[in-house]
């Protein structure tokens, strides 16, 4: 059985991406288009399917790190904000990107909430697996060599 933790996360992410996309059950808001991750950041993302690649690896951090919260989620996808004379320092990235992808995720039914945070449902958890699946015989074709993991 392959699991998310077989294959590499940059494949699996655009993979999953592409599935989302092509699902059609997840739409990027209307505020998308011109938000920014987060306060470290100058401008919005340039890929136009950047929504559907924050999805992913949503619930990819969600399959790895179990009960989540928003808060552990911001820190996760914060950066180093550089733009005083004192310094560097760390600040989170934006929750309502986190949160808005966690409600679409949760009407899909691959999210649900629990006491400590949201967690992945079965459902998330198989829909994940299979993509793993295909992303490891993907990987395998062009690696030679593979064919015994």
């Amino acid at each position: 059985m392959t699991t998310v933790y077989d294959v590499p996360p940059a494949n699996f992410i655009d993979a999953v991406a592409q599935e989302l996309k092509a699902s059609e059950k997840i739409d990027p808001p209307k505020w998308a288009s011109y938000a920014k991750t987060g306060v470290h950041k100058e401008l919005p993302p340039i890929d136009p399917d950047w929504w559907y690649v924050r999805c992913a690896s949503v619930l990819r951090r969600l399959y790895i790190d179990g009960p989540v919260g928003v808060s552990r989620l911001r820190t996760y996808y914060g950066g180093r904000y550089h733009k005083t004379t004192a310094g560097d320092s760390f600040v989170k990235g934006s929750g309502s990107v986190i949160r808005e992808s966690l409600q679409q995720l949760e009407t899909v039914g691959y999210v649900k909430q629990v006491r400590d945070g949201r967690q992945i449902t079965p459902t998330g958890q198989s829909f994940l697996d299979n993509i793993a699946h295909q992303v490891k015989l993907e990987v395998q074709k062009t690696i030679p060599g593979l064919e015994r993991y």
